[in-house]
């Protein structure tokens, strides 16, 4: 894109001591592809809003939140695990589970997030 750095900057850092991110397993890189196929399109935000390094707008931290709380609860993948597939710190992960816990308490945001979390271990079921 014209007049764009995104060649130029740094590998974005991870974690309390600002080391680079850890790399991706194959497992990992499965984890995201069916988390990004199911949670995006049911949020109606892009892809790369799952991942990326900023807040973002209000809708895609929500995604992003919820992204991570299913990963934890409907895959059974602890905050340090999610918090490697999300590039962020393990209590940036407990946050957004404890933020999305107490949005189920309003119903049809607790039924969608019951259809995603089948929909998932379903997904990640059929994965080799």
């Amino acid at each position: 894109m014209l007049g764009s750095d995104s060649a130029e900057r740094p590998p974005r850092l991870w974690g309390r001591f600002g080391r680079p991110a850890p790399p991706l397993t194959d497992r990992h890189r499965r984890l995201r592809a069916v988390i990004e196929s199911a949670v995006a399109p049911a949020f109606a935000v892009p892809y790369v809003a799952l991942w990326a390094g900023t807040r973002g707008s209000p809708a895609e931290a929500l995604a992003r939140q919820s992204a991570m709380y299913l990963a934890h609860v409907g895959l059974g993948l602890t905050f340090t695990d999610v918090a490697r597939l999300f590039a962020r710190d393990r209590t940036t992960v407990a946050h957004a589970c404890a933020r999305i816990e107490d949005r189920r308490d309003a119903a049809p945001f607790d039924r969608a997030l019951d259809l995603l979390e089948g929909a998932l271990r379903l997904v990640s079921q059929r994965q080799p």
